[in-house]
């Protein structure tokens, strides 16, 4: 039978057939293409161990599935902090930065989810339990969350009309309705003057009752976020004295919104504006403690204050001769440290990756981060002779000492995994994100690549040489039925002709 199934097939059943094949394994490369770009990894793998490997496997010890769930949930709270969003201490102001790039380009800088965070931030920061009742900072409320933003300025514009010295309404015309930096330090200094009064007011009623105390935390963030931003006005106006004082003063504070606002990050930046590299390695020595947290400023800052020093008269031919002098070993060390910390730094650095507008949210090591940093101190490293030279030529060494894969860490904890997925939330659609460590092609785009590509050839030279190849396929269809045959004969042999009957009966 057969046989005589096989001698009825024409060439163009061959042709159709390994054309079919070729084209569904093509869809399927596609698609599998297409969802690893978009989410990193392979979408059959993931439909493989997420939804057929439970029934696969089937039940598990409990205990094990305990103690598998309890190391899990270990390695998440550990991993946490490495991938917590952070907001970004230097970030633009919407109306007047932001939108430019919006007007000119018909591009949007800033994604929904990283705007979502920034909404979140302000309601925390300027809305209280206090608020419910005043009809003005309850339209404040619901301003931050809208997504609109012509309808926040509307609203804004409402709670200042029921009550002129409400220093949020302020605060969110500066941010989204002023269109130049002058523009937004106007504003942003009368809402300091009606801040600074609800601040003083609430100071003495603070004692009171919880809900008073509540109204002086709002008041108090309030007049700290706007000394910062006027401060950060007077740094993009060219008032750099007044500036770093002003950033100065601030990190003398010790309010909670201290440690959400990283001020210490808008002062080294000041300073090196200045060159104040000494006043900048002092500010340095404070936070670059090994209790304290990290960021890919602190650690370029010290790589770049170390390499300041030797990078003038640093050569690669030289050093490779007689080695590295232990001032040139310490600015490579500090190099590498940075790296370390954030691996995507040095290509925008060294302007092998364009740049883009930073976010307002950051991912710490991540690609997010190191957009924020070489956005505002690329030109501290242009300025220095040769620090871009000693970067250039060391910075891929530090791949080396990492361990790989990345099981531990050299100086920090193991690269965390999640940056990747934060980071195309945080930044927009148009910038091609960086990824560390760079990921292998899944095994089923290469398995579906390959079979792709045998199905179109043998399509081909079927078309081309119809006889030949359906011989050739009649023969290896023959050999394939051959050990079939052979097992059908045996079981036929072993078992007796009337099983299935039996079977039946039963």
């Amino acid at each position: 039978m057969a046989t005589v199934f096989l001698s009825t097939l024409t060439p163009k059943f061959y042709v159709a057939l390994t054309g079919t094949s070729s084209l569904i394994s093509g869809l399927i490369l596609i698609f599998e293409w297409w969802y690893f770009r978009k989410y990193g990894t392979s979408f059959i793998e993931q439909v493989s161990l997420n939804h057929l490997s439970p029934w696969i496997g089937g039940g598990e010890n409990p205990a094990a599935d305990n103690t598998t769930a309890s190391s899990n949930n270990n390695n998440n709270q550990q991993s946490v902090p490495e991938c917590k969003v952070w907001r970004n201490p230097l970030n633009l102001f919407r109306g007047s930065e932001y939108q430019r790039l919006t007007w000119s380009t018909k591009k949007e800088p800033l994604t929904y989810y990283d705007m979502n965070l920034s909404a979140q931030d302000h309601q925390t920061f300027f809305t209280c339990e206090a608020d419910a009742g005043k009809p003005e900072y309850e339209i404040m409320q619901t301003a931050w969350r809208e997504r609109n933003p012509e309808v926040r300025i509307k609203s804004a514009r409402s709670a200042l009309d029921l009550n002129p010295e409400c220093a949020s309404a302020y605060i969110l015309l500066a941010e989204e309705e002023c269109t130049s930096i002058i523009e937004v330090e106007k504003k942003l200094k009368i809402a300091l003057k009606h801040a600074e009064t609800n601040y003083r007011r609430s100071q003495v009623t603070q004692h009171q009752s919880s809900a008073m105390e509540a109204l002086h935390r709002r008041d108090t963030n309030v007049f700290i976020y706007i000394k910062r931003r006027l401060a950060m006005c007077a740094r993009k106006l060219g008032k750099m004295k007044e500036a770093i004082k002003m950033f100065r003063d601030l990190t003398k504070e010790v309010p909670p919104i201290m440690n959400v606002l990283n001020l210490h990050e808008n002062l080294l930046e000041a300073l090196l504006e200045v060159g104040a590299y000494a006043d900048a390695q002092a500010v340095l020595a404070k936070y670059d403690d090994i209790a304290l947290p990290k960021s890919a400023t602190i650690c370029y800052t010290a790589a770049l204050l170390k390499a300041r020093t030797v990078a003038d008269k640093f050569s690669p031919d030289i050093a490779s001769k007689r080695g590295l002098t232990a001032a040139e070993m310490a600015a490579v060390e500090a190099i590498h440290r940075a790296v370390e910390f954030n691996p995507h730094v040095p290509k925008y650095l060294l302007e092998m990756k364009p740049l883009i507008l930073p976010p307002e949210h950051i991912l710490k090591r991540g690609d997010s981060e190191a957009i924020a940093y070489a956005f505002f101190h690329l030109p501290h490293w242009k300025r220095v002779d040769g620090v871009l030279n000693l970067l250039h030529c060391t910075w891929e060494g530090t791949f080396r000492i990492i361990p790989y894969p990345l099981e531990k860490g050299h100086l920090f904890y193991p690269y965390p995994t999640c940056t990747e997925c934060a980071d195309r939330e945080l930044l927009p659609s148009f910038h091609e994100v960086s990824v560390y460590p760079k990921k292998e092609l899944p095994f089923f785009i290469v398995f579906t690549a390959g079979l792709c590509s045998f199905t179109a050839l043998l399509a081909l030279l079927t078309h081309q040489y119809p006889e030949p190849m359906g011989a050739l396929a009649k023969t290896l269809l023959s050999w394939w039925y051959v050990p079939i045959q052979y097992v059908l004969e045996k079981l036929e042999a072993v078992l007796p002709s009337n099983l299935l009957h039996h079977l039946s009966r039963i």
